[in-house]
C-alpha cells in the first residue's frame, strides 16, 4: 500500500513501514555461539593439559604406592590401621600409633596456627596501609619460603626451651585434664623438665608456626578482594571497623579462611623433617600430649627408609599410601567447603 502525497509541482509516493514489500529477502537470525580467537585456544588448551598433567601425577603416584604396598597389606589386613607396633620382620606391625601421632601434632598445629594466620591477615589488608603494608606482605610471603628444617633447628635449639616451663605450668594447673596429665606408669605426676622435652605439643607448635605464612597469604589475597562498596556502606551506616570487618570483610572470605585453613592442615599432616628433628619416636599411643613422645608417618618413614627391608620397605610403603589418602580426602572436602560458600553474598545487614 502506498501513500501519494503532494508537495508543491512534486508527487513523492511513501511506502508505509509497516506494509513492507514481501519481495525483501528474509534476514537471517543472528547466531549467538562466540567464536574463540586463536589466543583463548591456546590458553584453554595449555590450561587443560596442566590439569591433565597434575591428575595423572596423582594416579601415578597412588597406583605406584599402592602396588609396592601390596605385600605388606596382604600380611597385615585391616589389623594394619589399629596395631601400635612396627615390626614388620616379625610380621606384627601397623600404623595406629604413628596415624594417631600425626593427626594429635596436626591439630595442635592448625589450633596455633588459624587464629595466628587470621589476625595476621586482617591486620595486613584492614589495618596497615602504605610501604609498611607492602614490606609486611614480602616479609610474610618470603617466611614461607624457609625450610622446613630451619623451623627444625629452631624449634630445637631454641623453642623447646621456652616451652617446656610453659608445659609444666599447663600440667600443674590443668593436670586434672587426661590430655594435659604428664604421669609416670603409677600415676604419678611428672615435674621434671626431661618429661616434657620431645613433645607432640613442641611438635605441633613449631609445625604451626611452620604453616602460619601460607594460610595469612591465602586469607589476605581473600580478604582484600571485599567489595569497596560493602565497605563503603558499612561505614556510611555507622559500622566501625571491627563492624565492618565482621559484616563484609569476614563473610566474604569464608571461603579463603577455609581454603587456608585445609592447606595448612594438609602441610601439617605431611610434615617430616621438623618433626622428625623434634619428636621422641615411640611405638604407642600417647594420649598426655605434653609427655615426651610420640611419632608421624611422614616421621616414621624418614626414620625407617635407609634400613628397612624389602618387605620393611612395603610397610613403608602402605603407610605412606594411608596418609596420602587422608590428604586427598582433606583436599577433597575443603574443596567441596569452598565450592558452597558463598562470598559476600552472607554478609548480615
Amino acid at each position: 500500500m502506498t501513500d501519494d502525497r503532494t508537495l508543491g509541482d512534486t508527487t513523492t509516493t511513501v511506502i508505509l513501514a509497516d506494509e513492507a514489500p514481501e519481495s525483501r529477502p528474509p534476514q537471517e537470525p543472528r547466531s549467538l555461539v562466540p567464536r574463540p580467537s586463536r589466543s583463548d585456544v591456546v590458553f584453554r588448551s595449555v590450561a587443560f593439559s596442566a590439569g591433565g598433567v597434575t591428575v595423572a601425577i596423582m594416579l601415578a603416584v597412588g597406583l605406584f604406592l599402592s602396588i609396592r604396598a601390596g605385600s605388606a597389606i596382604q600380611v597385615a589386613g585391616l589389623d594394619f590401621l589399629f596395631e601400635q607396633k612396627w615390626s614388620p620382620e616379625t610380621g606384627e606391625f601397623g600404623i595406629a600409633a604413628v596415624l594417631f601421632g600425626t593427626i594429635m601434632i596436626a591439630v595442635i598445629a592448625i589450633c596455633i596456627s588459624v587464629p595466628l594466620a587470621l589476625g595476621t591477615s586482617l591486620l595486613i589488608s584492614e589495618v596497615m596501609s602504605g610501604r609498611l603494608k607492602q614490606w609486611s606482605i614480602t616479609l610474610v610471603d618470603l617466611m614461607a619460603a624457609v625450610p622446613s628444617v630451619v623451623f627444625g633447628l629452631w624449634g630445637v635449639f631454641f623453642l623447646q626451651e621456652g616451652i617446656i616451663p610453659v608445659s609444666r605450668w599447663i600440667s600443674t594447673y590443668f593436670g586434672w585434664i587426661p590430655f594435659f596429665a604428664v604421669t609416670d606408669q603409677e600415676g604419678t605426676a611428672l615435674t621434671d623438665a626431661s618429661a616434657f622435652t620431645s613433645s607432640a605439643f613442641i611438635a605441633g607448635i613449631v609445625v604451626g608456626l611452620m604453616v602460619v605464612p601460607t594460610q595469612t597469604s591465602i586469607m589476605r589475597e581473600a580478604f582484600m578482594q571485599a567489595p569497596a562498596g560493602e565497605r563503603e556502606a558499612a561505614y556510611a551506616l555507622g559500622s566501625t571497623r571491627w563492624g565492618m570487618i565482621g559484616a563484609v570483610v569476614l563473610p566474604f572470605g569464608r571461603g579463603g579462611i577455609i581454603g587456608g585453613t585445609m592447606l595448612g592442615l594438609g602441610r601439617a599432616l605431611g610434615e617430616t623433617i621438623a618433626v622428625y628433628m623434634i619428636i621422641s619416636p615411640i611405638f604407642a599411643i600417647n594420649w598426655q600430649v605434653l609427655k615426651t613422645g610420640g611419632n608421624s608417618v611422614s616421621a616414621l618413614i624418614a626414620l625407617r627408609y635407609g634400613e628397612a627391608s624389602e618387605f620393611a620397605l612395603s610397610a613403608l610403603m602402605a603407610a605412606g599410601l594411608v596418609l596420602f589418602l587422608i590428604t586427598l580426602v582433606i583436599n577433597f572436602a575443603a574443596s567441596s567447603i569452598v565450592a558452597r560458600s558463598r562470598s559476600g553474598a552472607e554478609s548480615e545487614a
